[in-house]
């Protein structure tokens, strides 16, 4: 049997109570420790999950020997610096997304992670079993020379029925809007079915902001973007067709699709009832035939345990987790440039990232 890998969380939040809850119904996981600065949330966390240590400050839990790992599922404003004095004590790390606030932060991490592991949940769409058969099938080459990557996904408006986050579309708490919340998941499910092989290079890009009648649906001084379209061009010549949209003004719309010289394969990231992975080839006889590689039915489950289960492995057999901190910063980088170019209007030049060999850590 493998060991247990001992895990502390900081934030005792929504997305934390996920994390929680897959974490303690796993073998092979145990959670040792939580912190809130909301000591009664901490409290009631812990006893929830019957974890033995509540605390009020991350630096207790980083000091308590127990703890091997650290998930950080608080604002993306604290996770860098809170990552840091974590690494410090040797503490591996796993960051909700978006990883950091800018780029450069993620690069501060990475230099400051050592032979640890760390990394970030934007890989949650990822351990789909769908999202598997479709990485294999790009890694067989059978959809020839990679053309392009297109990923719309818009959704329309509606009245909340709880009162608005303040941090979802927040530049000082988040790092963005829909781009930081959504948009990092978008980007890893796009580069990492593809092997990370991709190397983002320039990218064009806008964002708008909420349209005026649906201002009172999200919360007072809101100052993040709920509408972003991209162009990204990569080496080598393919391009990723980008849009993401909440509080639109239009038609709900998802639609995923890679395209290559030998054929295309149509996608769908969230989970769905009998979803299907549908591969449409080039054919000299017939011009397109179009067969399913993979169908099946996949729930959010997988989404919330995905992460923290990989984490836990990535400490146990000495390698990185699904989204490293490198994984990580391409991302970054490519909204960081996506910002850059919606504000200046131009074409934004994306600063190369520095792959290592991932899989296995120095001991």
């Amino acid at each position: 049997m493998n060991r247990i890998v001992k895990l502390g969380v900081v934030g005792c939040g929504a997305i934390a109570q996920h994390h929680l809850k897959h974490a303690t119904g796993n073998e092979g996981i145990e959670v040792v420790a939580v912190a809130d600065v909301r000591e009664e949330a901490a409290r009631a966390t812990a006893a929830k999950f019957g974890i033995a240590h509540a605390y009020t400050d991350a630096e207790e839990l980083f000091d308590n020997p127990e703890v091997e790992g650290v998930i950080l599922a608080l604002q993306t404003r604290f996770r860098t610096e809170l990552a840091l004095r974590a690494f410090a004590k040797g503490k591996h790390v796993l960051l909700e997304k978006p990883a950091a606030m800018n780029a450069d932060e993620v690069r501060r991490m990475i230099a400051g992670r050592g032979a640890l592991s760390a990394g970030c949940c934007s890989s949650r769409f990822r351990f789909f079993a769908s999202a598997v058969a479709a990485a294999e099938f790009v890694r067989s080459g059978a959809l020839g020379e990679l053309r392009l990557l297109r990923s719309r996904n818009l959704a329309p408006a509606t009245p909340p029925k709880d009162p608005p986050l303040a941090w979802q579309y927040s530049r000082e708490a988040n790092g963005g809007g829909v781009l930081a919340d959504w948009g990092v998941y978008d980007l890893d499910y796009l580069l990492g079915i593809t092997g990370w092989t991709l190397r983002p290079e320039h990218v064009f890009a806008r964002v708008w902001y909420v349209p005026p009648a649906f201002e009172s649906f999200i919360a007072a001084g809101s100052d993040g973007e709920t509408h972003v379209s991209a162009t990204i061009a990569c080496q080598g010549g393919p391009l990723i067709s980008y849009e993401r949209g909440a509080l639109q003004a239009a038609k709900r719309e998802h639609a995923w699709q890679l395209v290559g010289t030998n054929g295309s394969l149509d996608l769908y990231l969230l989970p769905q009832e009998e979803k299907e992975i549908v591969f449409h080839a080039a054919s000299k006889a017939e011009g397109v035939v179009s067969r399913t590689i993979w169908k099946g039915t996949e729930s959010w489950a997988a989404v919330h345990a995905g992460p923290v289960v990989d984490f836990a492995a990535s400490i146990r057999e000495g390698r990185q987790p699904s989204t490293s901190l490198e994984h990580a910063l391409t991302v970054q980088e490519i909204v960081d440039a996506i910002y850059m170019s919606s504000e200046s209007g131009g074409l934004i030049a994306v600063r190369p990232v520095d792959y290592v060999d991932e899989e296995v850590r120095t001991q």
